[in-house]
């Protein structure tokens, strides 16, 4: 049986290098950048709504496969949610990393983006892996 760990592992570097999630929206509802100067990761982050859904998610930039995954598996665990749900899952997901949750019922919510909680054993790369997160959470608040 294969460790869990590679199975997420696979998943990280999948994204990392094939991500279908980086790209323009043709009319965003919201763009904002996202910077970590610690290791110079830098994404421009778009958002669609359709009402309090969210339509289409993209990023542009670059940065280390963490940072880069994470984007990509954000949106794909986003994409189709409500605003309110989304906040949740960041919420969520903020906590797992920083070690603030353990709840296995919350961590369900997060879908593929549960292959991440490992990170919180890496202190280097939390900020990697927190950088879509974050600038998400940004345009949270201009909404």
């Amino acid at each position: 049986m294969e460790d869990l760990t590679d199975v997420y592992n696979e998943l990280i570097m999948e994204h990392s290098m094939n991500s279908y999630n980086k790209k323009n929206l043709e009319h965003p509802d919201y763009c904002e950048l996202g910077h970590n100067p610690n290791c110079g990761d830098e994404i421009t982050l778009q958002v669609e709504l359709d009402g309090d859904t969210i339509k289409d998610m993209a990023f542009s930039g670059h940065g280390c496969a963490i940072s880069q995954a994470s984007t990509s598996i954000m949106i794909d665990t986003l994409k189709g949610k409500s605003v309110k749900d989304a906040k949740e899952i960041v919420k969520t997901f903020i906590e797992m990393i920083k070690r603030e949750t353990k709840s296995e019922e919350d961590l369900k919510k997060l879908e593929d983006a549960i292959a991440f909680k490992n990170v919180s054993n890496m202190p280097a790369r939390v900020k990697c892996a927190l950088l879509a997160w974050h600038t998400l959470e940004k345009i949270f608040e201009e909404m």
